[in-house]
């Protein structure tokens, strides 16, 4: 991407985030519709439609080339990530939005041709803005994060994860993930998939484990921590796919290795 159409878009992309995140300050106490959509705990809010439409509208007037695609369907069906696309999530932890009203974020992520080359992640109620551009580093507010430290052994990590290990095609073994959790420092559960992306990116956790994440819970949250250092690959160590959903493995190049060999390990030990 060009670097002046790359510095237009984050501009405008900071206004409107800004501007969506003021809408639902404002709204935060009114009273809200709340349906499910694939389980009882899979919730959607009319301030989640809102909050995306006012994105997609903004995207098409300005940038009617652009693709788009968001959780609550508001954007385009794509087969690929060619071209400009912005991945958004308009309200990533929508059950602490509705439980808590707070400990929730924005995320838009946007892609060119597949690379990672803006992404915002805003905590509306803390009124904290986490921002990359692609090889210019992360930031928190105005405030540059460092890179992630190397020297982090595995038993001193705090990982952020939740609690899906059971899955149907049982992903990783149950016993193995205990054994895991008694190994590191501590765990932690945020309920904000891009929210435990951006403490990663902060360097506050040191990596983030989940089982099932959809293209718009991560997309700004890769840019943002792959400019300190981060990597992240699916619980296998391979790339992510943007089009659909992954398991998700962030982390540092250092405890990567140590978490893949576990989680290998207790594979190999599960089929024997």
């Amino acid at each position: 991407m060009d670097s002046n159409l790359r510095n237009e878009i984050y501009t405008k992309g900071l206004q409107w985030i800004k501007q969506a995140g003021e809408n639902i300050r404002t709204k935060i106490n009114n009273p809200l519709v709340v349906d499910t959509k694939s389980n009882p705990n899979d919730l959607v809010t009319t301030m989640d439609r809102e909050t995306e439409s006012f994105f997609v509208t903004k995207i098409k007037e300005t940038y009617p080339e652009h693709a788009i695609v968001g959780e609550e369907g508001y954007g385009d069906k794509l087969s690929s990530m060619d071209g400009t696309v912005w991945v958004i999530d308009p309200i990533d932890g929508t059950m602490n939005f509705v439980h808590q009203k707070r400990n929730f974020a924005i995320s838009v992520g946007i892609y060119q041709d597949g690379i990672g080359e803006i992404g915002f992640i805003y905590d509306v109620m803390s009124d904290i803005l986490y921002h990359a551009k692609r090889n210019e580093g992360a930031y928190k507010d105005n405030v540059k994060l460092p890179s992630l430290k190397t020297d982090t052994n595995i038993t001193e990590a705090i990982i952020a994860m939740n609690h899906f290990w059971l899955c149907p095609n049982k992903l990783v073994d149950e016993e193995v993930m205990q054994h895991f959790v008694r190994t590191i420092r501590g765990t932690r559960v945020y309920g904000s998939a891009a929210l435990e992306f951006a403490f990663a990116a902060e360097g506050i956790i040191n990596g983030y484990i989940s089982m099932g994440l959809s293209p718009w819970d991560i997309a700004a949250g890769i840019i943002i921590f792959n400019e300190v250092g981060g990597v992240t690959t699916t619980i296998d160590g391979t790339p992510i796919n943007m089009l659909e959903k992954n398991t998700i493995l962030a982390c540092n190049l250092v405890l990567q290795d140590e978490i893949l060999s576990t989680v290998k390990e207790g594979r190999k030990s599960d089929a024997i």
